[in-house]
């Protein structure tokens, strides 16, 4: 990771065999081990900028579901919806609090669960991101 601006970054991209690129952000506060995010977003091959599909954010701060009026503080998934784009707020405006993961590691671990991501390729134990072996 990469110090950057009072916290630590990581970023990688890859390709699909469709084109699309993908890119993950994993940002981590200096100071506050709570504060940080693990970002997966798009680069579809018609558009010039990336699309945040999905962000697991550390308890760092007051979240807001703007659209919902709802509010928390805890340990959050943003995840792109529909419903927001169509309000003209962020794509992955709405998170909901989760008890699956209490620090940078664990959201990692969450992140490549929930997206079905490999870490590993069972026959040989190189390490894969996409399934299917594509790295």
């Amino acid at each position: 990771m990469t110090e950057k601006y009072g916290h630590h970054e990581f970023n990688c991209e890859f390709r699909a065999e469709s084109g699309t690129v993908f890119r993950l952000i994993i940002r981590q506060n200096s100071k506050n081990r709570d504060d940080f995010s693990v970002i997966l977003a798009c680069l579809p091959p018609s558009s010039s900028a990336f699309f945040r599909l999905r962000r697991y954010n550390g308890k760092s701060h007051e979240h807001t579901n703007k659209l919902e009026q709802e509010r928390f503080y805890d340990f959050h998934i943003h995840t792109a919806t529909e419903r927001y784009q169509e309000e003209g707020q962020r794509e992955d405006g709405y998170a909901e609090p989760t008890d699956r993961y209490h620090d940078l590691e664990g959201a990692i671990d969450c992140m490549i669960a929930d997206c079905a991501f490999q870490k590993e390729a069972p026959e040989t134990g190189q390490t894969y991101l996409f399934p299917g072996g594509e790295a």
